[in-house]
């Protein structure tokens, strides 16, 4: 056992420990880690760490840095100042934390601690059920075949995990698909899952042939099939493939394969993948169709969690039934009920002191609506990797649409990019269907007759990112071109969209065309009597001249102050009795 601040390596039973409680961590970034753990104190370069870890395998370094966001996460390590995993820019990593050798996992000292997730699962009682039910199925020797599907983050494999925590008789091997190298790597999960049983101590019927027999199956897959079920003829076993959006098709085809075959076996095989992510080809999508048509399979769809499991999740965490006023509504509202957003919240929320321990319990100390949270560090890298596998067109669309808002008209899209709107919307609709990071919202009727549809982000966090990562001087062209359509297509009415004008405007550092929209606007809310309305425009015209240089802001100032005495004249209660008076 390898001792690290709060938390112990378990190298014998390959898993990680924090504080008595055993975490769930997958295969390779438990490899990762141990690597980094065993070699402390000095730099360890991609080329070494992918050489350890996929010897004569070509492997991306990319997905290097996918498994230490993901061990950045488990471990509460801040990449600005870690604790833990020191990058390298361009070179590779060091593990800086002193390693020592300890006898078995650190115990609870009772203190509360929020440094990782907990391992426990809210509201998916009715999901762990469900599994249950099944494999007690493919108990009695049904064989079973069941997808777990769900966007990042809503907790697929934490489903397994807790599953495989309440079916601790059974035998369960789990492989990963990974990006980029279980594409072109046939069987690649099934071999790394089946690699397990080989070398486990505790899984006493083994297939006849041994390891040896592994690199023949991906010629014979007929015999891999054979290979599981014979580890399935006396017991249940459980097979888990992760992830299989980035399967090789033989992956594929081997699951369907198990999941017709007639002979008896105590075998089910979980398989989980994000339904819309863009990798997701459609053989796959077409398998999954024809086994759930011919009842040979169980999808669970994983779906956001409730406001109430918000509530039990952020309970858990803090170890604290009472939560500091509408906690649990902020983050659920803000993470859109996904668990990783909920949890990633809450440790930014701690880390910003927003909230904070006294007295062994946490407080509010900044008001709910007083905070403005961004897009956590961590997360924004997630998606960022995320954006960053679309082609540079795709990228430039949703940078286009986040100049609106959470929901886009294809329009405006289309004029910050000085496209036609008959390609964004083909652009749109391809990335909903292959990717799940835009839906279709809805339309908008235009003046001119003509309909243009609406594209929602699939969370407000992508938009916020995706705004973000551009240049100013980028942004600021888009929101003009926006604003320009919008008064080509209001021509004439430019004061009914004054307000949009105005928003666009401001945020392109148009100051002049800025207050310009909001007079129009106030003027046409003044000539409906909509003197409030009126008011509150020519009071943000009245701040933004504040951005403008002596004379035109004084000018300016005084015809916009002159302005809102007159509506003032209209509206005092002097001149109302006058008024009844004639």
């Amino acid at each position: 056992m390898k001792q690290f601040e709060t938390f112990a390596l378990d190298t014998a039973n390959e898993c990680l420990w924090h504080e008595g409680a055993q975490i769930a961590l997958a295969s390779k970034p438990f490899s990762v880690l141990r690597y980094l753990v065993e070699n402390p104190g000095r730099l360890i370069t991609h080329d070494e760490l992918l050489d350890a870890l996929w010897p004569e395998t070509y492997v991306q370094p990319q997905v290097l840095r996918t498994y230490v966001l993901e061990l950045r996460k488990i471990l509460n390590d801040d990449a600005k100042e870690p604790r833990f995993i020191h990058t390298i820019p361009k070179r590779g990593y060091s593990f800086i934390a002193t390693v020592r050798e300890t006898s078995g996992p650190i115990a609870n000292a009772g203190t509360t601690s929020t440094d990782t997730p907990t391992t426990e699962l809210v509201g998916r009682d009715d999901e762990i059920l469900r599994l249950q039910t099944i494999a007690l199925q493919a108990a009695s020797g049904h064989r079973q075949v069941v997808f777990i599907t769900g966007e990042a983050g809503i907790g697929k494999t934490s489903l397994v995990d807790a599953f495989r925590r309440a079916s601790s008789e059974t035998c369960m091997s789990r492989g990963h698909c990974v990006e980029g190298l279980s594409e072109r790597e046939p069987y690649y999960a099934v071999l790394e899952a089946l690699s397990h049983c080989y070398t486990s101590s505790d899984h006493h019927k083994k297939p006849a042939a041994g390891t040896a027999r592994l690199s023949t199956f991906q010629d014979r897959p007929a015999e891999l099939c054979e290979a599981l079920e014979e580890l399935a003829r006396e017991k249940l076993f459980i097979l888990a493939i992760e992830d299989i959006q980035w399967a090789h098709q033989s992956t594929l085809e081997l699951i369907s394969a198990l999941a017709r075959r007639s002979t008896p076996a105590r075998l089910l095989v979980i398989a989980t993948y994000r339904p819309l992510h863009h990798s997701t080809r459609l053989s796959l999508k077409s398998i999954k169709q024809d086994l759930v048509v011919r009842q040979l399979c169980t999808e669970l769809a994983l779906e956001p969690l409730t406001r109430a499991a918000i509530r039990s999740l952020l309970a858990s965490r803090l170890q604290q039934e009472d939560l500091p006023p509408e906690l649990d509504s902020f983050i659920h509202q803000r993470s859109g009920g996904n668990p990783l957003f909920a949890n990633a919240l809450l440790d930014h929320m701690i880390g910003e002191r927003s909230i904070a321990l006294k007295e062994t319990k946490w407080h509010q100390i900044t008001p709910i609506s007083n905070l403005e949270i961004t897009v956590p560090q961590e997360l924004a890298r997630l998606i960022e990797l995320e954006i960053d596998r679309l082609s540079p067109q795709e990228q430039r669309l949703l940078e286009a649409g986040s100049l609106m808002n959470i929901a886009f008209p294809v329009w405006a899209a289309a004029a910050a990019l000085k496209e036609s709107s008959d390609t964004i919307e083909e652009l749109c609709e391809d990335l909903e269907h292959r990717t799940g990071l835009v839906r279709r919202a809805g339309h908008d009727d235009l003046p001119n007759g003509m309909r243009s549809d609406f594209y929602s982000f699939a969370h407000q966090f992508y938009r916020e990112v995706l705004y973000q990562r551009q240049t100013t001087a980028r942004r600021a062209k888009g929101h003009i071109r926006i604003a320009e359509q919008l008064k080509s297509l209001f021509a004439g009415r430019e004061a009914t969209v004054a307000s949009e004008i105005a928003m666009h405007c401001e945020a392109a550092g148009d100051w002049l065309g800025t207050i310009s929209a909001l007079r129009n606007g106030a003027l046409h809310s003044r000539q409906r009597h909509a003197y409030q309305h009126s008011t509150q425009l020519l009071n943000h015209a009245l701040r933004v001249t504040e951005n403008l240089s002596e004379p035109e802001r004084d000018t300016l100032a005084n015809e916009i102050a002159a302005e809102l005495q007159a509506i003032r004249d209209i509206t005092s209660p002097s001149r109302s009795h006058q008024q009844k008076a004639s």
